[in-house]
């Protein structure tokens, strides 16, 4: 009898059908076993900001061959799957999206943007499990897990209780990387460092009481921000500003008196020499204000638009229309010397698509040393292993570099800071749950924290969060002690500092391994 075939292979009948069967089978079910040596992989979790690529498929294919392997010589292979909320991607697609139908973000507030977002989540987030599972990929679906669910949030939570009870977190105020459009800081690893065409506009500052009218010749590529100026810097080895030292110059425009001061971080070499001095915008100059003692003051808005510290005449002017105006008046003034066309590096927010700002801020921080050691211990002792070897180096050079991990977001997307301000007595109360009163003076009216977490403060905890480390069950915790710690992970390169690290990190300070 002959037989009927289709000239070619069409795939989605066969798949879809394979794939239930699988899924009904619970073929990738992992469960504990005391016979059997677990081999545990937690995904690297999709943000739900997109539909996937071919980066995840080809990740995903890695890993699949790994736990196929494994389980099929004898291991008990759990795979965890879930998805990852990436506050600030996520806020700005669905800002995005919402400014598409007429929707502004501001004008709706928090709790009905917060609905929007979570719809996204559920079209979004479902498509991504959804495309996962059409890839075929073995993990446990039964495990599923979204970095926002109730029980992973509340794990969230209690790592930032428990670090600020340890003396690990604090608020501080210092120069951060600030993205104009989300209005939140972001890290450095999330700003992008671009060539751009811009101006050397080299300013005359007059030196007060000189006979002769002197000035001295400032470059910079950013003149709006001389409202900001609180000393010309020289290096002390300079010999041709050697007597101006201790002296005063004028800041033009807002004609304040500002001093000429000695500091080595001024480049000889660079510009003509002399600094101009912005403490609250800019990395460099907010370390020599810093050293000499000069005190902040900022001149932007949250929005980068230049605010009260400026002249009336520059109030709400964007930082761009503010250097054509402040330009064009040092013109009239007499007070600009020479314009040069230049090559110069500008930070981009990743997320906002626009030029970052230096800004002044109060964040909450995580103090690094401690966990940047437990990191170098976990390589150094070989309990850890990079692959490929060389990443070691790099990953050496980061933790012996680290600075305090800034962990605050201003979004309403992600997880609320669970600080809660005393309106009474301005005492902080700290608690996974809602206070319903200050723990001080026990007045009832607090406010809590408006930022969230940065994400990565809470990916940080995967490998052992999914497994509901805040309050697990028996079943839970016996699980937790079986599966975890992981055994690899197949990631990116760009985000081993980003995630792999802080995830060993958390792994070792509250799970000790």
């Amino acid at each position: 009898m002959a037989l009927d075939f289709d000239k070619s292979f069409e795939p989605n009948a066969i798949e879809e059908k394979t794939r239930e069967f699988w899924d009904k089978g619970k073929f990738y079910k992992a469960t504990r076993d005391p016979s059997k040596k677990p081999f545990t992989i937690v995904i690297p979790p999709p943000n739900i900001t997109a539909d996937l690529h071919v980066g995840h498929m080809l990740n995903n294919t890695l890993q699949d061959i790994l736990i196929r392997w494994h389980r099929a010589t004898g291991f008990m292979a759990c795979w965890i799957p879930g998805t990852d909320h990436a506050s600030i991607a996520t806020e700005a697609r669905v800002t995005k999206m919402l400014e598409g139908k007429g929707i502004k973000k501001l004008e709706i507030g928090r709790q009905e943007f917060l609905k929007h977002a979570w719809q996204w989540k559920a079209d979004v987030g479902g498509r991504i499990i959804d495309i996962l599972k059409k890839l075929g990929i073995s993990c446990d679906w039964d495990r599923v897990k979204f970095t926002m669910d109730e029980d992973y949030s509340r794990s969230v939570l209690k790592s930032f209780v428990d670090l600020y009870q340890q003396g690990l977190i604090y608020r501080g105020t210092r120069l951060v990387n600030w993205c104009p459009f989300s209005q939140s800081v972001i890290s450095d690893e999330e700003v992008i460092n671009e060539e751009r065409q811009g101006n050397f506009y080299h300013i005359k500052y007059k030196i007060v009481g000189d006979p002769d009218g002197a000035s001295m010749i400032v470059a910079t590529t950013r003149p709006e921000t001389i409202f900001g100026d609180l000393a010309i810097a020289v290096h002390p080895d300079d010999e041709r500003f050697k007597s101006l030292i201790g002296k005063k110059v004028i800041v033009p425009i807002c004609n304040r008196e500002i001093t000429v001061i000695a500091d080595k971080a001024v480049e000889i070499e660079f510009g003509t020499g002399c600094l101009k001095v912005t403490p609250s915008h800019d990395p460099t100059d907010y370390e020599v204000g810093a050293r000499h003692n000069l005190g902040q003051l900022n001149v932007m808005n949250k929005d980068a638009t230049l605010n009260q510290n400026t002249p009336l005449q520059y109030q709400g002017l964007s930082r761009e229309n503010g250097r054509k105006k402040v330009v064009e008046e040092l013109k009239q003034l007499g007070l600009l010397d020479k314009t040069v066309p230049t090559r110069h590096v500008v930070g981009i927010s990743e997320r906002g698509g626009v030029p970052i700002e230096f800004y002044l801020s109060e964040q909450w921080y995580i103090k690094m040393d401690h966990f940047a050691q437990l990191a170098l211990d976990a390589t150094r002792s070989g309990e850890l292993k990079l692959i490929p070897a060389y990443q070691e180096k790099v990953w050496e050079h980061w933790l012996t570099n680290i600075k305090d991990w800034c962990i605050s977001r201003q979004l309403w997307w992600g997880h609320q800071i669970p600080v809660h301000t005393c309106q009474s007595c301005a005492h902080l109360t700290v608690s996974v749950d809602v206070p319903l009163k200050c723990e001080k003076c026990r007045h009832d009216k607090l406010t809590q924290d408006p930022d969230v977490l940065d994400t990565w403060a809470s990916s940080w905890l995967w490998p052992f969060g999914l497994h509901n480390w805040e309050n697990p069950t028996e079943e839970q915790k016996r699980d937790l002690e079986y599966f975890y710690p992981t055994d690899v992970i197949v990631t990116a390169p760009e985000i081993i500092f980003f995630w792999i690290a802080r995830m060993v990190m958390a792994g070792k300070h509250f799970m000790k391994k």
